[in-house]
């Protein structure tokens, strides 16, 4: 009898020590990562699994959680509940400008002519002259109200003051479209899609940009974070870079129908054909120019901390915030991208 019982409690003691052994390789560390409605690459590896799968194999666990704005989720990152989020080069600007301790890591588009001011059929707009007095919508501290602003003020010699400019996300600018509320937006797809259908594209973040400064998507880490956990990082990053080649070497299999575009509406709604051309606007940089000077690499030489340079003079020009700080760079880093490159 003591024999059996002696033989039971080694196999019971074997198979605890066993399992307390394998324990820490199933715990996982969860984190939200927020994104908004913004096409591309991104989405679709979110969409098919491929971030998971990566994430997981580090040891993480990720909450997907869509956000109406770029300041939602600056808001969510400043209060430490959101290391990881999507925000435009204009609310990154903001964000950091007011003290939010986080870093551009990677690029998610050039915005280009994704992002444009459409003018609704029947509401006496013709041309940008004849915005005076009109109801134009736009989602508040976004490259689009950037890019609104700077083109009234500096392009098209408009006083934003003579334009009644009011704050509105995409679904209610489309709601708003809809009622005749609106007589003009300045927003993206698939809002940007829904509304041309029944106006008239009068000016795109592309001219404005030659005429002033660029503006682009990017994806942002909480700084203190991003140190703990440098697989997440790594793991997060490897994914970001295959999903971007994907799309380079086979946009052209990105069809209405491809389960790449029907990911990305499951997501974020619109129509198949909508997401197709959505995606032909936007300019999506490879791991390695997002490595290179054009983009994060060079420090305070780098295009996206000199983008949010010029971005915080207009921005304090416009009393949006404060203060321009003296060096952005500090908000942006090439590290993980490099990495990605294999450089």
């Amino acid at each position: 009898m003591n024999a059996i019982y002696r033989l039971i409690r080694r196999c019971t003691l074997a198979g605890l020590a066993a399992a307390l052994t394998a324990a820490p390789a199933y715990a996982q560390t969860k984190l939200v990562v927020g994104y908004q409605l913004i096409v591309g690459p991104f989405l679709s590896a979110i969409a098919d699994g491929s971030f998971d799968k990566a994430v997981k194999e580090a040891g993480y666990q990720v909450d997907w959680r869509q956000f109406t704005s770029g300041g939602d989720i600056s808001t969510a990152l400043a209060s430490g509940n959101v290391p990881v989020g999507v925000l435009g080069s204009t609310g990154i600007t903001s964000g950091v400008t007011r003290g939010v301790d986080m870093q551009l890591f990677w690029i998610l588009d050039n915005i280009g002519k994704s992002e444009a001011l459409v003018a609704r059929n029947g509401s006496g707009i013709n041309s940008t002259a004849d915005l005076k007095g009109k109801r134009v919508a736009t989602p508040f501290v976004s490259t689009s109200h950037f890019h609104l602003l700077v083109g009234l003020e500096q392009v098209w010699k408009v006083p934003p003051r003579d334009v009644r400019i009011l704050n509105m996300q995409p679904p209610q600018i489309v709601a708003a479209w809809t009622r005749g509320d609106i007589d003009a937006a300045y927003v993206w797809p698939p809002a940007l899609t829904e509304i041309a259908k029944t106006g008239k594209i009068i000016a795109d973040s592309e001219q404005i940009g030659a005429a002033s400064v660029p503006t682009f998507d990017g994806i942002v880490v909480d700084k203190a974070w991003a140190q703990k956990h440098p697989k997440f990082m790594a793991a997060f990053t490897g994914v970001l870079a295959k999903s971007y080649a994907d799309y380079r070497a086979n946009g052209a299999k990105w069809t209405a129908d491809s389960p790449q575009v029907k990911g990305i509406v499951k997501l974020i709604g619109g129509k198949p054909e909508d997401i197709v051309e959505a995606l032909g606007l936007l300019v999506f940089p490879t791991v390695e120019e997002q490595a290179s000077t054009t983009w994060l690499g060079g420090g305070k030489d780098s295009g996206a901390a000199r983008a949010f340079a010029a971005s915080a003079k207009f921005l304090k020009d416009q009393k949006q915030i404060d203060k321009a700080l003296d060096d952005y760079s500090p908000f942006v880093t090439d590290q993980y991208a490099k990495a990605a490159a294999g450089k």
